[in-house]
């Protein structure tokens, strides 16, 4: 993947856990009853309100949000790896929940959930491959950098 599509992916997931997290934690009884927003309520229909767990959601998303900070500001593939895997991790078991409990939204509100969640999971999979340089390469490159450093 291109240097910079890994930046667009690596600032759109900035945007989610920043917009996400930032609600959930600083507003938790907004997002408990209107998130995602426009009239719609995502969150209220699972239970009864919480705020321990929709802040712990918040700093989740806000911690996911810090790490494509990180990310962007190395400038290397191997954050952008990192970042994809927590993503994965994350968005796989909350898809998965979701998924289960469709019963609890409108078709509509339904349809949204698993649209949001699968777009997070495709952000998580394209973060995660990063190509690789030739065992060679990669070999000569030390044996330039401690000659050099000698």
């Amino acid at each position: 993947m291109g240097t910079r599509l890994r930046q667009a992916i690596l600032l759109l997931s900035v945007a989610v856990g920043l917009f996400t997290g930032g609600w959930a934690g600083f507003a938790p009884h907004s997002f408990y009853s209107s998130f995602p927003g426009l009239t719609h309520a995502w969150v209220a229909v699972d239970g009864p309100y919480n705020e321990h767990l929709i802040r712990d959601v918040g700093a989740l998303y806000l911690g996911l949000a810090a790490g494509g900070i990180v990310a962007l500001l190395l400038k290397d593939p191997s954050g952008s790896r990192v970042l994809g895997g927590a993503w994965l991790v994350f968005g796989a078991l909350h898809v998965g929940y979701h998924a289960q409990h469709l019963d609890l939204l409108d078709p509509i509100d339904a349809w949204g959930t698993l649209l949001a969640l699968a777009g997070c999971l495709a952000f998580a999979l394209l973060l995660l491959p990063a190509r690789r340089r030739p065992a060679a390469d990669a070999t000569a490159g030390r044996h330039e950098h401690l000659a050099a450093s000698r």
